[in-house]
C-alpha cells in the first residue's frame, strides 16, 4: 500500500486507496441504479422503436402491395380503354362507310333525276323546235308554192292543207331515203 501511496504522491493520475475504494463503491451504486432504473426504460424505448420500425416496414410492405394492386388495376383499365377506343374507331369507320354509301346513293339518285329532267327538257325543246320548224317550213313552202304556181296562196285553209300534205310527203320520203343509204 505504501507503494501505491508513494506512487500517488509522485504521479497525480494514480488514485489513492481510499479514493479507489470510494470510487468503486460509487461506480457499483451508480451501475446498480442505472441497471435497475434506467436499463428497463432504455430497453422499453428500444423495444418501442423496434416495434415502430417493424410496423412501419409492415405498413410500407402493405402499402407497396396496395400500390401494386392499384397499378395492376390502372393497367387493366388502360387496356380496357384502349380496347374501347379501338372498338369506337371501328364503329366510326363503319358508320363513315355507311354514310359514304348513302351519300353515293343519294348522288346517283340526284344524277338520275337531273338526267331525267334534262332529257325531259331536251324532249320539250325538241318538240318546240319541231313545231317552230313546221311553222317555218309551212311558211316557206307556201311562199315557194305561190311562186311556182304563180298565184297567191293566202287562204289559211288551203295553205294549211298544202303544208300538211307537203310535210307528210317529206316524212314518208325521209325513212325510205335513209333506208337506201
Amino acid at each position: 500500500m505504501h507503494l501505491l501511496a508513494d506512487a500517488a504522491a509522485q504521479n497525480p493520475l494514480i488514485p489513492t486507496l481510499p479514493e479507489l475504494i470510494i470510487g468503486t463503491i460509487c461506480f457499483l451504486v451508480v451501475f446498480g441504479v442505472l441497471g435497475k432504473v434506467l436499463l428497463p426504460r432504455i430497453q422499453r424505448t428500444l423495444a418501442e422503436r423496434t416495434e415502430q420500425i417493424e410496423g412501419g416496414l409492415a405498413r410500407a410492405e402493405q402499402e407497396q402491395e396496395e400500390a401494386q394492386q392499384l397499378l395492376e388495376q390502372y393497367r387493366q383499365q388502360l387496356a380496357e380503354a384502349r380496347h374501347e377506343a379501338a372498338r369506337l374507331r371501328e364503329e366510326a369507320r363503319e358508320q363513315g362507310a355507311q354514310i359514304i354509301a348513302e351519300m353515293r346513293q343519294q348522288a346517283e339518285a340526284e344524277a338520275r333525276r337531273v338526267t331525267e329532267a334534262a332529257q325531259a327538257q331536251i324532249e320539250s325543246e325538241r318538240q318546240q323546235a319541231l313545231a317552230s320548224l313546221r311553222a317555218e317550213v309551212g311558211t316557206l313552202a307556201t311562199e315557194l308554192a305561190s311562186r311556182i304556181v304563180g298565184e297567191s296562196l293566202t287562204d289559211e285553209v288551203r295553205q294549211s292543207r298544202l303544208v300538211d300534205r307537203f310535210l307528210e310527203e317529206l316524212e314518208q320520203s325521209t325513212p325510205r331515203t335513209a333506208g337506201r343509204r
